[in-house]
């Protein structure tokens, strides 16, 4: 990222004291010296989009029936997203208690609804997830569904799981992002895209984040479970 691109991040609009306190603490003690938001971009868009052509590399003569592991891989992702916001993120729970740490204790202390948009660069370590959480998961997670699948249905199948597992993660990332850049970057963008953004504003409102929009993407399971709130 470039000087200029970076000056551009600054807000237009004053940041709330208790969040910059909050931000000047956290950028003290979470964000190590050698922490790199260049790195982190590539780690997670690059890397994350090698994974993915290798995933689809992987894949010989799909029919129609393994097809269908993408739409079905795609709403489990989302219902996978929504459940883990909706409870793990905003509720203590027993051996899940630093994703909560850092999703409701940090994440929603650095961007509440009037201080959504990054100001630095820096930033990004409070936005994107971190890599070796990224590893985990797919690791800890990805790993046994794609030997399960393997081994009682094929490898086609497999591989189309964990080639929407990848290209939804991306896609996650690339959506949460574009929530928290500056409204002059977003105005860039199409209208459905900033109304989206405006139901995450609303979802880091702390008098509301517990109870609506725990959709980041599409929001199905808000849809599904009556939790979105347009305003």
């Amino acid at each position: 990222m470039s000087d200029t691109q970076a000056a551009d991040l600054h807000l237009a609009e004053p940041v709330p004291e208790r969040v910059r306190r909050f931000r000047q603490e956290y950028r003290a003690s979470e964000i190590p010296r050698f922490y790199s938001p260049t790195f982190h971009l590539l780690f997670t868009f690059v890397g994350g989009s090698l994974a993915l052509l290798a995933s689809l590399a992987q894949l010989n003569a799909v029919s129609v029936a393994e097809w269908m592991t993408v739409p079905l891989a795609f709403v489990y992702a989302n219902l996978a997203e929504y459940f883990g916001h909706r409870y793990p993120m905003h509720h203590p729970v027993p051996g899940l208690r630093l994703v909560y740490k850092r999703h409701a204790g940090q994440h929603h202390r650095y961007f509440n609804q009037d201080s959504m948009p990054l100001e630095d660069a820096l930033d990004l370590r409070a936005v994107l997830f971190p890599p070796l959480l990224v590893i985990f998961f797919f690791g800890g997670f990805g790993l046994p569904v794609w030997l399960l699948l393997n081994a009682l249905i094929s490898a086609n199948v497999a591989w189309l799981f964990i080639a929407t597992g990848l290209a939804y993660f991306l896609n996650y990332e690339v959506l949460h992002l574009f929530h928290h850049l500056p409204p002059r970057w977003q105005a860039r963008m199409p209208g459905w895209l900033q109304r989206w953004s405006t139901l995450h504003r609303i979802h880091h409102d702390p008098a509301r984040m517990t109870r609506c929009n725990f959709n980041i993407s599409y929001p199905l399971g808000d849809w599904l479970f009556r939790t979105w709130e347009k305003q």
